[in-house]
Parts: structure tokens; sequence; C-alpha cells
């Protein structure tokens, strides 16, 4: 079969090769390549199209196809970078219209139904753009691949595999509730929100931070690379807030080579952080992100500003990778690092959840939008629009368990009679997600 490598895709030039899916454009063709089928052994045809789809950025679409044995199969791969976290996606699948959400799986991402017990592990299926009822479709196909051979060899496993295949077919009629977990350790799988713009309850989203092992499966770190990391002297950190460091990456959008600029910044009444930008030259692309230049907060923030006058739009929000916003008169809410860590302006943080729902929607576009969605969607960026003017009286709620987002007070070093900030403590799933139920705090010095 043909292969192709990670340096054909990402030469010079290479924003060119992924282009927008669109139904326009007859020009672009798939690639064909002939190859073996691995059902009768004779050639087939694979047929592979480079395209974008946000979210899920780069994707290598094969279909292969067998004249002689009708035989065809359907993969996809990501092509783009991996993401900074891994992300786990909870799904209590209550109705069979949950059957329909659509679901980007990569090949790294783990697939459990904690109820059944079943597991299918990374690496052991191919990438796929499907359903739910289709990754259960595919679970039913690859246990009855060899059941013919089993039930001949093996009675005794042949039959429980046709129980539990009769379980998971059972899933599809949806007679009681189940939990669907797709966790990736590359972050780019993806579960629908079929209520866009608003939380979905029956859906639960959280990042993670890779292990080791899970590093090395993706390639990131090499198998003999467990040294541990050295702490920077306080020398190097006080030099660190007089100058500009930059080190060279990835753009995240075309993957070119770009610089990264990092600075240490003493925000007024509130503390240091860490503010990185990129900038590429090849495609335009900008981006900046904003850490907490000190510890996770002994308590969560819970910052409240009621929104009375077009000039709000110009306070400052510093806004952390672990906060969440939430608008409570459009019942809106954007988990945490939805829009990842930012230091911008109000009316900055609105344009970016406005592109977030409605520009890099992967489900606004294609056959995959209905016009009743469409239409819902763009309700909501009218709103978002009349916030930004003005003309909307609603309050903007930023919820930090980590305690390191901030909002402007213009009456500084007065109260601010807008601005309401609530001290509570974080529950366990929310110290869980931060990854503080894990830490050792004290005599970690012990088990060196």
């Amino acid at each position: 079969m043909s292969v192709i490598s990670e340096d054909n895709v990402r030469g010079e030039g290479s924003e060119n090769l992924f282009k927008e899916i669109s139904a326009d454009g007859a020009d672009w063709q798939p690639t064909e390549i002939e190859s073996l089928c691995m059902n009768c052994f004779k050639n087939g045809m694979t047929r592979l199209l480079l395209t974008k789809i946000p979210f899920f950025k780069e994707v290598i679409i094969s279909s292969f196809s067998c004249a002689h044995c009708d035989w065809s199969n359907t993969e996809i791969q990501s092509a783009g970078r991996i993401q900074d976290q891994g992300v786990c996606y909870t799904l209590k699948v209550k109705t069979k219209q949950d059957l329909n959400r659509e679901v980007v799986k990569s090949d790294s991402a783990t697939t459990r139904i904690p109820e059944l017990d079943f597991e299918i592990p990374p690496f052991t299926q191919k990438g796929a753009l499907s359903t739910i009822e289709g990754l259960l479709d595919r679970a039913v196909s690859g246990l009855e691949q060899d059941q013919t051979v089993r039930r001949a060899t093996d009675p005794e496993v042949a039959e429980k595999i046709d129980e539990f295949i009769h379980k998971l077919r059972q899933l599809k009629e949806v007679e009681s509730e189940f939990t669907l977990v797709i966790e990736d350790p590359s972050g780019n799988s993806f579960v629908e929100n079929p209520k866009a713009p608003q939380k979905d309850d029956a859906l639960t989203v959280s990042l993670f931070k890779r292990t080791m092992q899970q590093d090395m499966q993706l390639g990131l770190r090499a198998d003999d690379d467990l040294e541990e990391e050295e702490e920077p002297a306080a020398d190097d950190i006080d030099a660190m807030r007089d100058e500009v460091l930059a080190f060279n990456t990835n753009c995240p959008e075309c993957n070119a080579p770009a610089a990264t600029n990092m600075k240490l910044v003493q925000i007024p009444h509130f503390k240091e952080v860490i503010i990185m930008a990129t900038n590429c030259d090849s495609c335009g692309h900008r981006t900046n992100e904003v850490k907490s230049g000190g510890g996770t907060e002994e308590m969560g923030t819970k910052i409240t500003l009621h929104l009375t006058d077009p000039s709000d739009m110009t306070r400052d929000v510093l806004k952390s990778e672990t906060c969440s916003v939430v608008i409570p008169e459009l019942e809106f809410e954007l988990g945490m690092a939805a829009v990842g860590g930012k230091f911008t302006t109000l009316e900055g943080l609105l344009k970016d959840i406005k592109d977030l729902i409605i520009s890099k929607n992967p489900f606004m576009c294609g056959d995959s939008c209905t016009a009743a969605r469409q239409q819902k969607l763009n309700e909501f960026g009218e709103k978002i629009d009349k916030i930004m003017a003005g003309e909307m009286d609603v309050h903007i709620v930023l919820d930090d368990p980590a305690g390191n987002s901030y909002v402007q007070n213009v009456y500084a070093p007065d109260p601010d009679p807008e601005i309401t900030i609530e001290k509570y403590t974080r529950t366990f799933e929310q110290n869980e997600d931060l990854g503080l139920n894990d830490m050792k705090t004290e005599g970690y010095q012990e088990d060196k």
C-alpha cells in the first residue's frame, strides 16, 4: 500500500495542499493510487483527499474500493499538529437522537462504554469521521470479523462474543441510558454539541496533561528520554522579567516555521503572568496565549461584570485556560480552555467567542448544517453584536477554579460597583480537572 510521509505533506507551501471542504472547485480532485485489496488480494483503488476541518485542522481522508470483490473501506487520519493537552469527551446517551451526533475520532483516541466494561484501545482503529451510531456499528463489525472461524475452533468464546455483540446492538435502541467516553491524548477528537451555542448537559469536556507514556505513543518523546527537567535558577527567572524571549515553533494553522515571543508581565492590582504571542510570516496567522506566572490559588474565583455602558468593552480581561465564561441572559456557557488563555479586552473576548461558535464551527457548513441550526447560531451572533454595541443589558461571568483570571477595575484602587468577586472552595471534580487531587505537596522529597 502507498504511504504518504509527513515530510511530503509538510513541505514549503503546505498550506496549498490542504483546502477547505467545499462543493465548488471541480479542479480539486482526490489522488488515486492503485493498492492491494486485503480481502481478495487483488489490486483495488485508494483515493486520498487532503482537506481542512475546523477544530480538527488538516486531515487526510482515504477511501478504498475493490472492483473484484466489492470490498470498501474509509479512514481519516490527522495531518495537523498535536494539541498542547489531551481531551476527554463524556457523553450520556439518553435518546436515539443522541446516536446522530457527529464524531471525529482520531486513531490515538480510546473509546469506552463503562456500562458494558467495553474499551477500544488507542491505535487499534484508524481515525473516523462518523456518528455515535456509526462507532457502535464499527465496533460490532470488528467483533464479527472472525466469528466464523471462532465458531469452528472455539465455540464457547464465539458464543460469549455473540452475546456481547447483542448487547452492543441493544445500545442502539437506547432502552436505558449509557455512557460513551472518548479520551484522546492528541486533543484531535471532537463530539458534536447539537445545542450550541447553549451548554449541553449531556456532554462533558475536560482537558488533561499527557503522561510520559502517552507522549511516547504520540512520538513526542523518545523511549529512553526519562531524564527529569532541570528547574530554572532564580537568576534566570529575574532575567526573564527584563527581556522578551523568543523560541522557534510551528504555526498552528499552516504548520510553517514561526517564532513565538514570551514575556513576564506584572498586571497592576493582580499578579504576574506569562504572555506568549506567535506571528506566522507564511500565512499571516497571529495568536496569543496567557499563562499564570504563579501557582493555583487556594480558592476559586468567580468574577461577575454587569455591562452598563459601551465603554465596558475596553476593559482589560485576563482569561486563564482554566476559566469558563458564562452569559446568563443568553443561556450560554463556554467551557475552560475553549479559547485558551488570553489577555485582551472584553470586546476581543466576545469576538473570539463569536468566531469560535460561528466562523470556526465545523457543523456550520456542508452537509452537517441544517437551516434551523444555522438560523439559531446566526441569531446568537447577532446578540453578541448587540452586546458589543452596548444595546443589551447582560452580565459576563468569569468562573476560574484556579483563581488566575482578572477583569480590569476602572475605579482602582476604589471598588468597582459593576464588578462582583466571589471566592469559593473548589469541588472534588474541579480539583481533579486541575490535577490537584493526585499532587503530593508534603514529603515528596523522601521519594527521590
